[in-house]
């Protein structure tokens, strides 16, 4: 298919991969060709001129023109682009586009012999370090990155924790608290919940990164940066420590709930967010919402789930009641066949011998909180 190009946007563009391929010399065009058909997430975009015949059958789409006018739309639409073109001209062709961290695609180059795969931009958060290392396996090259964290094996702050899900909650100290990271200045790690398996190197934790059993001890040996994984709020005194600290959010904290049929979403929100409040939790350390089987049609708690993005797992009476509950109701047994909903739920889900919150009912609402024990 031939584009059109127009500035700043491409007409009839029929996206179907993950990753844009481009290429503007003969030599490259046969290099993307190869990575194309063996990549199969990737779509291919180059020049007409270096036009085969089978680009229709293969999805492959050409253009006629500046490839500076496909990047703006590219940038758009995919969640990275394989560029085998030089680094200087990719650098002066993107710049003009760069937005920031958190939102440009990765930027791989290739160079016209394959010889060489770059990481350019968005090396963490974007993905193009494993982009990089992904393509040169398939291509037999040699990966470059140069992203200070990767090169020294050490933790890199933007990502702390990425691969269990764990979100930072302020994206302001994560450069300063980087660069005292790889400045090897005194970093201190405090857990209090989350997996523990997130030093991944086969080599000891570097001796200017110590881990502390509270944030007080932390406080006081005075680091020159702090990384802190919890699902609570900080008090007052504790919030020092975030002086130059990044606070990252472990998922695991479970809700359990049973609620009247036709409870609005509202109703269930505001239950929710009343609790965490009452808890010093953080909402954004919620895993998931759980239930009975017979709710699993609520659609007050299917809209609050899909808001936040919370998994919504139901169980049957069967299940539920298998679980030993502080608090079991012959009532809530007489209408559902279970002997309680919220509370065994949450505690089938998340595994946890003790609960935040056993069993709470507010209107229309029951609510039970656990948090994942790991």
């Amino acid at each position: 298919m031939t584009l059109i190009l127009e500035e700043g946007k491409i007409v009839d563009l029929k996206q179907k991969g993950t990753y844009a391929v481009v290429a503007i010399t003969k030599h490259g065009v046969e290099l993307a060709r190869n990575l194309h058909a063996k990549f199969h997430q990737t779509d291919l975009f180059y020049m007409s001129k270096f036009e085969k015949g089978d680009e229709k059958e293969r999805n492959i789409s050409i253009f006629e023109g500046n490839v500076r006018l496909l990047l703006p739309t590219l940038f758009k639409s995919y969640k990275g682009i394989i560029m085998i073109i030089s680094l200087g001209a990719v650098v002066r062709m993107i710049a003009p586009i760069l937005k920031d961290k958190k939102t440009d695609p990765a930027v791989v180059v290739i160079d016209d012999k394959g010889n060489h795969v770059i990481s350019v931009l968005s090396g963490h958060l974007g993905g193009a370090n494993e982009l990089t290392k992904e393509v040169a396996e398939l291509l037999k090259a040699t990966p470059v990155i140069t992203t200070a964290s990767d090169v020294q094996k050490t933790i890199p702050v933007d990502l702390f924790g990425s691969r269990f899900g764990w979100v930072w909650e302020s994206a302001e100290k994560l450069t300063p608290v980087s660069a005292s990271v790889v400045n090897e200045e005194q970093v201190a790690i405090i857990q209090e919940s989350g997996e523990k398996e997130w030093w991944t190197y086969d080599k000891p934790l570097p001796k200017t990164i110590k881990v502390y059993p509270t944030i007080k001890e932390a406080i006081d040996a005075k680091p020159n940066a702090a990384l802190v994984v919890t699902h609570r709020n900080l008090t007052e005194e504790e919030d020092v420590i975030l002086q130059n600290g990044v606070l990252y959010r472990p998922k695991v904290i479970v809700l359990g709930i049973g609620c009247n049929r036709g409870t609005s979403m509202e109703e269930i929100e505001k239950v929710i967010q009343d609790t965490l409040n009452d808890l010093q939790f953080s909402i954004m350390s919620v895993k998931a919402v759980c239930s009975i089987d017979l709710k699993k049609d609520e659609e007050g708690i299917i809209a609050v789930a899909q808001k936040y993005n919370w998994d919504f797992t139901c169980y049957s009476a069967d299940e539920l009641n298998r679980v030993q509950i502080d608090l079991p109701s012959e009532t809530v047994y007489k209408f559902t066949g279970a002997y309680g909903v919220s509370e065994p739920a949450a505690r089938v889900y998340s595994g946890a011998q003790t609960l935040a919150m056993t069993k709470k009912k507010s209107g229309n609402v029951t609510i039970s909180v656990a948090v994942i024990p790991y």
